[in-house]
């Protein structure tokens, strides 16, 4: 079972701490084990740098699709700073196989809460120069307003999640609705959605999103429980004999896991659900008759990773 989140990092591997996260929760539901509260935030804390560090080059990479090179510099540059708060902790930029079935493999060093705090105010500078450049720019509105319109009903048909469903109005988060084992209902956050459903919604949800994401860091570092950061576990994990489903609100939309256990030493059966593969499924419905140049605003739009799509 620990070694499942070497794998499961590279499924998403803009936000792979995240992935770790569901299947780590599913197994701990196997045993029927919790970890302690500190180790809950320090996961949320991560789980949210991570969707941060994705979404930023996210809207970078949007904006450079439809003609903004500028916009793309900027997110490539200000990311490094929640990769390098990352890696401060966990050792690893990309693939971090940092959290353990009954905690974390480690605590924070010293000096990390404050470095990730201004780390955070420079992300959210970043989203006011993303408003500035980008989402006030009367070519990117021209190339992307009424551009890929996703009504509710529909979002819903195709099991849209995450950005893409909340930009269709439809007000849904795994955070606040099924939170499990993290810290979300500890802080105070906002859903934001959108209702046109379109590219241009679409962009806007994400840049409030890692907004939100700071204001999230930043609430779960001032109230960071002190005590151990794992539960007491079995030198060598053998989960008992079952199945569990866990789904969190990954940087791309809902990733879930449902592990199958035979009470053995590794999963009998491992599925996986994905965001970006229901996000892709709808292009067919949403590309139908619409200009060449519009299919790469709507591609960029719906943003997914090939990995999260194939796993």
């Amino acid at each position: 079972y620990p070694q499942v989140t070497t794998l499961v990092n590279r499924i998403d591997w803009l936000g792979s701490f995240a992935n770790e996260v569901p299947f780590i929760l599913a197994a701990e539901k196997l045993m029927e084990i919790e970890a302690p509260p500190r180790a809950q935030w320090i996961r949320t804390v991560l789980f949210e740098l991570s969707r941060i560090a994705n979404i930023s080059l996210f809207i970078g990479d949007m904006a450079l699709h439809i003609g903004a090179m500028t916009a793309a510099f900027y997110a490539f540059r200000d990311r490094e700073f929640v990769l390098n708060q990352i890696e401060a902790v966990t050792g690893g930029r990309f693939h971090p196989n940092f959290d353990r079935i009954g905690g974390l493999f480690d605590d924070i060093p010293k000096g990390w809460v404050a470095d990730t705090k201004a780390a955070m105010a420079k992300l959210r500078d970043f989203c006011d120069e993303m408003d500035e450049l980008v989402t006030g720019n009367e070519i990117f509105e021209a190339r992307t307003r009424g551009i890929g319109v996703i009504p509710a009903d529909i979002a819903q048909q195709f099991g849209l999640s995450g950005a893409n469903l909340r930009a269709s109005g439809v007000d849904w988060d795994l955070r606040r609705d099924m939170p499990v084992g993290l810290a979300w209902d500890k802080v105070d956050w906002k859903v934001w959605t959108h209702p046109d459903g379109d590219s241009f919604a679409r962009f806007w949800v994400r840049i409030q999103e890692v907004r939100e994401a700071t204001k999230i860091v930043d609430q779960l570092l001032d109230g960071l429980p002190s005590g151990p950061i794992m539960a007491k576990v079995p030198r060598i994990i053998k989960v008992p004999e079952g199945e569990a489903w866990v789904a969190t609100e990954n940087p791309l939309g809902e990733m879930g896991y449902y592990v199958v256990s035979k009470g053995g030493l590794g999963p009998f059966r491992v599925k996986i659900r994905t965001a970006s593969f229901n996000n892709v499924s709808i292009v067919p419905w949403l590309c139908r008759g619409v200009y060449v140049p519009d299919v790469v605003t709507i591609l960029a739009s719906l943003y997914f990773i090939l990995g999260d799509i194939d796993r």
